[in-house]
């Protein structure tokens, strides 16, 4: 079933390949056993690069079979000569092979070092940004700070020149309650007094004036005459003076007449 075969799929159970023991025959030398470094997981399955060794390999076997025989000193000049060229390019296939290794080791410092120089701009703008944080947060104390004994030395300086003399002055309870900006009437939230706190304290609550029921009580305990309106009808005024001067009042009254037309 389709469970059974999710749980025991085959690559749960995957391990390495198999390799089963080989014996050699006696004056022969297999081909695969020059690959025996690979192993799985380490060049195998094979690449790109395992590849071209295996390709080196072959052509070494040829070349190995194409050296002369050591019988005569010319085969022995021909084999030597043959073998420095060889170890010539032995050595600039060996020196292409580090400056590829050392390219790859050069573009992966560069993204590391990028990735660490990325990594260090970022710490040094946080820290850039908490710094310049607490220069603010310390400013504006400062200000608050200047702003608060500003107003304090501004009042004392109000006081001192209410009573530059230096006098002792008593308090006048009657000269408060005269003046409707004083203390009495318009506390200060400075020394102590919300108003705001007890606004509901001046509103009126009466069961006559909230209620549909007080109302109606109310109403039935008014006598009549108090609910017949009765209204007198304004006097003319008089713009013309007896000796047919018109007044200055009814000249404008003329003028703002027309205006409104």
């Amino acid at each position: 079933t389709l469970g059974t075969q999710t749980d025991y799929r085959d690559g749960e159970a995957q391990t390495d390949p198999y390799s089963p023991e080989y014996v050699v025959r006696s004056a022969s030398v297999p081909e695969i056993l020059a690959l025996a470094t690979l192993t799985w997981g380490r060049g195998l399955p094979a690449g790109q690069a395992e590849m071209e060794i295996i390709d080196r390999i072959r052509e070494k076997r040829a070349w190995e079979a194409a050296l002369p025989p050591m019988d005569s000193p010319s085969n022995i000049a021909k084999r030597l000569k043959m073998m420095e060229e060889m170890e010539r390019k032995e050595w600039a296939y060996r020196e292409e092979e580090i400056d590829r290794l050392q390219k790859v080791k050069m573009e992966v410092f560069k993204k590391l070092l990028q990735r660490r120089e990325e990594n260090q701009n970022e710490l040094n703008a946080m820290r850039l940004s908490n710094h310049w944080q607490n220069h603010q947060r310390a400013k504006e104390e400062k200000i608050r700070k200047t702003q608060r004994a500003c107003a304090l030395m501004l009042r004392k300086l109000i006081a001192k020149r209410k009573n530059w003399m230096g006098k002792l002055e008593r308090r006048d309870i009657i000269k408060e309650y005269n003046d409707f900006s004083s203390q009495t009437y318009a506390p200060l939230s400075r020394i102590g007094f919300f108003p705001d706190s007890n606004s509901d304290y001046y509103a009126v609550k009466n069961f006559y004036l909230n209620t549909f029921a007080g109302l109606c009580e109310l109403e039935a305990s008014v006598q009549h005459s108090v609910l017949q309106i009765k209204t007198e009808a304004p006097k003319a005024k008089y713009t013309i003076t007896k000796t047919g001067y018109i007044r200055r009042s009814g000249r404008l009254e003329a003028v703002l007449a027309q205006v409104h037309q």
